[in-house]
């Protein structure tokens, strides 16, 4: 039996505080395999939120480490994540939806004081129309937000809890500690 392969410090206590945070409750997160070409060391969380018991948004954190440094990077961690979610056909037909989206990013980490450098992604909106066998509920809508950013420490609690954030904001929960009212109609309302 091999002895087990130490790993860097910086990527052991970068790990450690992705692991260390504790999302709100809609949101539950499990490690998954990472993508192993990417970079020497790699860890990844994959996410859901539940809205009323239902799936509501998806997402990906994946932590890449590389000691010898990155220059794209502009240090030697980098976060990437990847956050799905339907919406209201209203909204996502909306022009100003990218760059809301990325601003929910954005806002996310600097509420959290998770600090970084070299941030770049995109924010995609579909509109999807189902037809024949796969006939089903009238048009939909998603949004995609695709990012990655590199830390500026290796306590990685901040980023978790922000993307955190990130993520019930893309799923349209409601802040913490308010609760949504109910969708009702007025009596006699078509």
């Amino acid at each position: 039996m091999a002895p087990p392969i130490a790993l860097p410090e910086t990527f052991a206590r970068a790990v450690a505080g992705l692991r260390s945070a504790t999302p709100r409750p809609e949101i539950t997160l499990e490690e998954v395999g990472a993508p192993q070409r990417l970079a020497p060391y790699a860890f990844a969380l994959a996410a859901t939120v539940l809205r009323d018991g239902d799936e509501v948004a998806t997402g990906r954190l994946i932590l890449l480490h590389d000691p010898a440094g990155h220059e794209a990077w502009q240090g030697t961690l980098r976060l990437v994540t990847y956050v799905t979610a339907e919406l209201e056909v209203d909204l996502a037909a909306d022009p100003l939806l990218p760059g809301v989206g990325w601003t929910w990013l954005t806002d996310a980490l600097d509420a959290q004081a998770a600090r970084h450098r070299a941030i770049g992604g995109t924010v995609t909106q579909t509109m999807s129309t189902r037809f024949g066998d796969l006939a089903g509920p009238p048009t939909v809508g998603d949004i995609e937000i695709r990012a990655s950013w590199t830390p500026v420490d290796d306590d990685l609690t901040a980023h978790l809890l922000g993307w955190c954030v990130l993520l019930a904001d893309t799923a349209g929960l409601p802040p913490p500690g308010v609760t949504a009212l109910p969708n009702r109609r007025p009596a006699g309302a078509a």
